[in-house]
């Protein structure tokens, strides 16, 4: 697998926050320039607002629409589709596993 290519940019912290940065990066085992990259990428996700927002979600059964094939989360009506070939199960509950558009994949737990 070809590496991503990298950018560099020049970072300026005052001297305390650099002590933090490097007693964190110390302390993590990595470079300063290792620990700030992983910091950003934590913090910076890649993903769309639904990927980030709702997969790990739980979703009682009771929630799922089995007439329109939709369920609120967050405010939004999405379609879903349950992972295993099944009708859903107002008792259970279920978690997002996956999110393409308006339309969630439900995994019950």
């Amino acid at each position: 697998m070809a590496k991503e290519a990298q950018k560099r940019f020049l970072l300026r912290l005052d001297e305390s926050l650099f002590k933090r940065v490097a007693d964190a990066a110390d302390a993590d085992g990595r470079s300063i320039n290792a620990y700030i990259a992983q910091v950003l990428a934590r913090a910076a996700p890649a993903g769309n607002w639904e990927q980030r927002q709702l997969i790990g979600r739980a979703i009682a059964g009771k929630e799922l629409d089995v007439k329109s094939g939709l369920v609120l989360v967050a405010g939004i009506y999405y379609r879903y589709l349950l992972e295993a070939p099944e009708k859903p199960d107002k008792d259970a509950n279920y978690t997002v596993i996956e999110s393409h558009g308006n339309i969630l994949t439900l995994k019950k737990i």
